[in-house]
């Protein structure tokens, strides 16, 4: 686990910003030149996420709270992945997180991007927990009763055993 005043939020989101260029210049048949004031497709994607990650780094701190879904109240894990989805890329997702966890396309976790939802089996069943990618084997989320939103690392024993999939929304 990382205490925000240790992982600082300039420092995350600058090399949440190198991986995401890094992936974007390596998918197949990307166009690289775009004409002079024009900006392309999987560049303004890229923003929307880079922009809604920085929203959900913004919320780091909040408190878990049961069926919440706004800074206001507290959130729990579909709540807070649904809010910074909704506010940060426009997209709706299920409320649950085993229904999130059938929308969108399969990603197999060597090939995570920042943005994609990375599930784990918290509650004895699958799909129980979301949170969303950041790069680095890091994700956000909303752990729990008496918990904050907090950044975690995917490689920890106890995340790592409980690792369920993940699933990209809002492409193609």
């Amino acid at each position: 686990m990382f205490a925000p005043s240790t992982l600082p939020r300039v420092f995350l989101i600058g090399a949440l910003l190198f991986s995401a260029a890094a992936a974007a210049d390596e998918i197949p048949g990307r166009d690289i030149s775009v004409p002079e004031g024009k900006v392309s497709f999987v560049d303004r994607a890229s923003t929307n996420v880079h922009n809604a990650l920085g929203q959900a780094l913004d919320l780091v701190g909040i408190r878990y709270k049961r069926g919440g879904s706004s800074p206001e109240t507290g959130f729990d894990c579909s709540g807070f992945v649904g809010h910074v989805f909704r506010e940060g890329l426009g997209l709706y997702l299920p409320r649950s997180s085993r229904e999130i966890s059938k929308a969108g396309d399969v990603v197999a976790k060597t090939e995570l991007r920042p943005g994609d939802l990375v599930f784990f089996n918290t509650m004895r069943r699958t799909f129980s927990h979301v949170g969303i990618y950041l790069g680095d084997n890091l994700f956000v989320h909303a752990p729990r009763s008496g918990g904050k939103v907090r950044v975690e690392d995917m490689s920890d024993r106890y995340w790592a055993k409980r690792y369920n999939g993940a699933r990209r929304v809002g492409e193609g």
